[in-house]
């Protein structure tokens, strides 16, 4: 079993026997609760798993994923991809429903929004072909983006357009390493046909020496 299986076991275990509070704070851990299909870095994962700061959720768009961490609960709505940073969410699409105590925050794009203070915050933010809508569903909300920071009070939506020259060339980049051809299993210098470029070169190296060579390949004279 590899360190990254034995680590998630272990994880699951303490979860389940400790108080989230006491691991979450110092370790990034949550426990995610899956209703339907999900997965966490792309491998389907059962009702229930350890997640940990930098794992990636994805949901199907007829399912949905509940992250519960220290002081703050995550519900990732259908059809969306989360990366969970421990005290932060970097929403790549969909949408999700977060309430803390905890001040987490939830990136879009080049959209920060977070907790106005260290009250109980209930909000959300959904993604959706650029656009970017946020709720204040209760407490009052900060949203930074390239032309600053306000204020959303509670109660209150507002949308922003993700799509500024860094978000494109972030999606760019994302995109050409998702299509990206994997690497041969050897080393170029291994193919067949390397190998006989090289051997047709030292070949005709060869020859030209000893064409030009004075002296007999074999002398009389020792």
């Amino acid at each position: 079993m590899g360190n990254s299986a034995f680590c998630r076991m272990v994880s699951c275990v303490l979860l389940l026997i400790v108080p989230a509070s006491l691991l979450a704070a110092d370790s990034g851990a949550a426990m995610l609760y899956s209703s339907g299909a999900a997965w966490v870095n792309g491998s389907h994962v059962p009702n229930s798993s350890a997640i940990f700061a930098g794992d990636m959720v994805q949901t199907r768009s007829d399912s949905a994923a509940n992250i519960h961490a220290a002081g703050s609960s995550i519900t990732v709505l259908g059809d969306s991809l989360v990366k969970f940073q421990g005290a932060s969410l970097n929403l790549e699409h969909g949408g999700v429903s977060v309430a803390t105590s905890k001040s987490l925050s939830a990136v879009a794009g080049d959209i920060r929004i977070a907790p106005a203070s260290g009250a109980w915050t209930e909000f959300n933010v959904s993604d959706t072909n650029g656009l970017v809508r946020i709720v204040a569903s209760k407490g009052d909300l900060t949203v930074t983006d390239d032309n600053g920071t306000v204020t959303l009070p509670q109660g209150q939506t507002t949308t922003r357009d993700d799509q500024s020259p860094q978000s494109d060339k972030k999606k760019k980049d994302k995109k050409q390493a998702a299509g990206a051809v994997p690497a041969a299993g050897g080393g170029v210098l291994d193919s067949p046909i390397a190998i006989g470029i090289g051997g047709a070169a030292i070949g005709g190296v060869t020859a030209w020496v000893l064409t030009r060579n004075d002296d007999p390949l074999s002398p009389t004279k020792p």
